[in-house]
């Protein structure tokens, strides 16, 4: 379902004034109305659009959250439908399926979002996979490999490469990494499958940014930490706000660099 935001902008008494309408393009009706005396932070991102993928629940679905209260509209982008929907009612957002490991649901994907929205403003590669039977290099089987990759490293570069062309000069790419991915600090023995998907991930995060910095695009990766979700557990000590913090910043501050590498909003060594 498309939205369009209309704005206005007249002087009152000598101060000026904003009027924001949200109308929903299929049936005409009026779905929010926002008026300020001056144009907040808030009121900025009105017009933006924000796809988060892997959004159904954990750090994707607060990363969303925190969005659309920034005033960005936002695509939960999932592989659930019940999951996807549900979480998009929750914040006020658009679900539309995706399963980054499939270039066939890429492609779809990309085309609804065309269709609907026009453009994108930031698209933030948050699904991810780790499997229990993750434990050992020295054992594991080429099919947890390849899944892995597929879904943590390759399905991001492939989601990336299709929504690009739907950005336009400032928007951002924010690649949800791990400390497990850092090719500086030392191997923990934990995951190692998965660990490496992210080290992969973090050297996609290089190059995209490198091929489109011509194009004023940023491409930066966030080790979000140990989180209390699904994937870390109960006994990890963040919460998913935490976790959520510097993917929000990297999507609303006002510059970014590009080809980074950030925790807790500061740049760390790849």
């Amino acid at each position: 379902m498309q939205l369009i935001y209309e704005l206005w902008n007249f002087q009152c008494n000598g101060n000026s004034a904003y009027i924001a309408i949200e109308i929903n393009d299929d049936v005409g009706n009026v779905k929010g109305l926002h008026l300020s005396g001056k144009q907040s932070t808030n009121m900025k991102q009105e017009n933006k659009i924000a796809i988060v993928t892997g959004a159904n629940r954990g750090i994707g679905f607060e990363i969303a959250r925190q969005l659309s209260e920034n005033g960005f509209s936002v695509i939960v982008a999932a592989r659930d439908k019940k999951k996807g929907n549900g979480a998009a009612e929750k914040i006020g957002g658009h679900f539309i399926q995706l399963d980054v490991s499939n270039e066939k649901s890429i492609s779809d994907f990309a085309d609804e979002v065309k269709k609907n929205f026009g453009k994108v403003d930031v698209l933030v590669n948050n699904a991810g996979m780790l499997e229990k039977m993750d434990s050992d290099i020295l054992t594991a089987k080429s099919s947890l490999m390849n899944s892995t990759f597929a879904t943590n490293a390759i399905g991001p570069v492939l989601l990336a490469q299709a929504i690009f062309p739907l950005m336009e000069k400032g928007g951002r790419i924010i690649n949800i990494s791990s400390g497990g991915g850092s090719m500086t600090d030392g191997v923990g023995g934990w995951s190692p499958i998965y660990c490496v998907s992210k080290s992969l991930l973090n050297s996609f995060t290089r190059h995209l940014a490198y091929f489109l910095k011509g194009k004023e695009i940023s491409v930066n990766a966030v080790d979000p930490g140990w989180v209390r979700t699904d994937m870390g557990g109960k006994s990890a000590p963040r919460d998913v706000g935490e976790g959520a913090d510097t993917a929000v910043w990297l999507a609303t501050t006002e510059k970014t660099p590009t080809g980074k590498f950030f925790r807790d909003r500061k740049e760390i060594p790849f």
